[in-house]
């Protein structure tokens, strides 16, 4: 095993949900120290991908050698053992979700991905942000807060809110919430400090995948923008929309994409 990446404790090598978390936090401090390590700008971002990738690949030969992985990185050349299209276990993982934020210290909202999709659903996630010091896992993913204010919350690009979005806000009355990291916006409705997420600029299954599974834990309602349901570990890796909110939003929401066509 890698210097500074320990061992799992025995609980995450019987549970799903907590070898996620595990795995995520042995990546985010990785992450970390590398932040420290006077690197930046790009060759931070470089370095943060590929330490990361290679963590993560390295747990899941050590502690998962059967299962397949689709991951970021591997997705632009660096391949796994098995073939995803016919495992029944794939790790879908992002190493650095929000790599801009990363490079950018002190800034904390970015995270690492790790979700397992079993015989066609997301079975496990986990969403680390490390710093901020905190992991959400479908071990115990906390029932959604509730808002924080009166008017609904938005989260949005801190670099470029979509104007659909501004005009979905405009009339359910609710104000947009800046921040970076895709998997940060969905977690964010998780933690009640927004209440809802929509995208619609073109992601990759490991962008929501962990973030994905983590809210469905929560109770809370997740789609298509169409409102037609994620499906993961497809031939195509393009998931270019989704929609995460508290569940009583959904229908508002859907209802306002549905009548005002989005212009990609």
């Amino acid at each position: 095993m890698r210097r500074g990446v320990p061992s799992p404790p025995p609980e995450a090598l019987r549970d799903d949900h907590r070898f996620a978390a595990w795995a995520a936090e042995a990546a985010g401090r990785v992450l970390l120290d590398l932040r420290d390590s006077g690197l930046a700008g790009k060759e931070l971002k470089d370095a943060g991908d590929l330490s990361s990738h290679e963590v993560l690949m390295e747990l899941f030969a050590r502690y998962a050698p059967a299962d397949a992985v689709l991951s970021e990185e591997q997705h632009r050349g660096t391949a796994g053992r098995h073939d995803r299209h016919t495992a029944r276990r794939v790790w879908i993982i992002d190493p650095v979700d929000g790599t801009r934020e990363y490079s950018e210290p002190p800034r904390d909202d970015w995270a690492v991905h790790v979700a397992l999709w079993q015989d066609g659903e997301l079975a496990a996630g986990a969403v680390s942000q490390p710093a901020l010091g905190r992991t959400f896992h479908t071990g115990s993913a906390p029932a959604a807060r509730k808002p924080a204010t009166a008017r609904p919350r938005i989260a949005v690009s801190r670099t470029r809110p979509p104007a659909f979005v501004e005009k979905l806000a405009a009339e359910l009355g609710a104000d947009l919430a800046p921040m970076g990291s895709a998997g940060v916006k969905v977690i964010s409705v998780v933690r009640g400090i927004t209440d809802a997420y929509v995208h619609a600029g073109g992601q990759y299954e490991w962008d929501s995948a962990a973030p994905v599974a983590v809210a469905r834990s929560a109770g809370l309602f997740t789609s298509r923008i169409d409102g037609t349901p994620l499906v993961y570990n497809q031939p195509e890796v393009l998931l270019p929309d989704l929609l995460v909110c508290r569940p009583e939003l959904a229908a508002p929401i859907l209802d306002h994409l549905a009548t005002h066509p989005i212009n990609h």
